[in-house]
């Protein structure tokens, strides 16, 4: 007896679940072409027809009359002015996209923040340098003695020739940094 059940419940949902796919077959169906191509053949497709066929050789197709030609309902160009009763002119595309153009206004502004932003570090560093190379020339116009370590870690103390070396070079970062 539970068997029979069983049996019963699995043939009403399996003949439920083939009407089912019967139903969805035949929407897919409905949604089929059907034309004479231009060297005679039939074809049959879920696309329409290219528009090189002839309205006499559409035989059946979603919005095609028995006769053959498309449903009067669709019209053959929806944006000439007869078909668009009411509507108001369309507007010719501009050519720019502004969401488009805004990214592109967003994207230069931040990159002329960068850019301002790297000026500054580099006036900073600059300012940085001037101050010390004026310092280091304050050091070494005093007369004081000054030492260096060599290679080898040694002390060595700057001679005149040395100093005036040194007085040159921080000459020279001094012209190129204090603007």
């Amino acid at each position: 007896m539970f068997e029979s059940d069983y049996t019963s419940g699995f043939m009403k949902s399996s003949r439920l679940i083939l009407a089912a796919a019967a139903l969805c077959a035949s929407t897919v169906v409905l949604a089929q072409y059907h034309w004479i191509d231009n060297e005679g053949h039939p074809v049959f497709s879920d696309q329409a027809p290219p528009a090189s066929i002839p309205e006499k050789s559409i035989i059946s197709g979603p919005g095609v009359q028995k006769s053959g030609s498309i449903a009067s309902s669709v019209p053959a160009n929806p944006s000439t002015p007869q078909n668009r009763v009411g509507a108001a002119p369309v507007k010719a595309p501009t050519g720019t996209d502004a969401a488009l153009q805004e990214r592109v206004d967003q994207a230069k502004q931040a990159e002329e923040a960068k850019k301002k932003q790297q000026e500054a570090k580099v006036a900073a560093a600059r300012a940085d340098n001037c101050k010390r190379a004026q310092n280091a020339k304050a050091t070494l116009n005093s007369g004081m003695r000054m030492a260096r370590l060599n290679d080898k870690g040694e002390r060595i103390i700057l001679d005149d020739s040395q100093r005036a070396a040194e007085l040159k070079r921080t000459d020279a970062i001094i012209a190129s940094d204090c603007k």
